[in-house]
């Protein structure tokens, strides 16, 4: 099992509201737990066939904005919206269709404003505040991380 999917799989278990998977094959055995934090603490892969030390990763640290990013937004009153899960950012439904939303157009919560697919799923995004979106952080068709931010809003636009 290469990374990226260990990684797929880890979205999709955050997703799934499970706290604890274990999967033994004749290759290899995973097993994945959930802390109360809602972070994933280590996975820990292990060939089937006893071997002196077992391979051990730890889930990606947590993306870091950038101080730039940060200052401007504790200048100001905008909202971020979140990636909620890692995958590809897609703006439209389909490549022939317009964007869900621009900058510049007003959303409503519970609104869609993106999808992120994530391993084979095509997830729609809503949006949790009403405003403007000011700007699109993300470019299309691009990977996002658990917690980036996708759009600034104005709550008062």
């Amino acid at each position: 099992m290469k990374a990226k999917e260990i990684q797929e799989l880890i979205d999709y278990i955050s997703n799934s509201g499970l706290a604890e998977v274990k999967i033994k094959t004749d290759e290899f055995e995973l097993s994945i737990k959930k802390y109360a934090d809602q972070s994933f603490r280590a996975v820990e892969v292990a060939p089937a066939a006893p071997s002196p030390a077992p391979v051990q990763a730890s889930a990606p640290a947590a993306p870091t904005e950038s101080p730039k990013e940060s200052a401007a937004e504790s200048s100001s009153n905008l909202i971020e919206i979140k990636s909620p899960m890692i995958g590809t950012f897609y703006t439209t439904p389909n490549p022939d269709s317009n964007p869900f939303v621009n900058v510049g157009d007003s959303v409503k919560a519970g609104q869609t404003v993106c999808i992120i697919e994530a391993m084979k799923l095509f997830n729609e995004i809503e949006s949790e505040v009403s405003g403007k979106i000011v700007k699109v952080l993300v470019n299309n068709a691009t990977p996002v991380e658990y917690d980036q931010p996708l759009f600034l809003v104005d709550p008062a636009g």
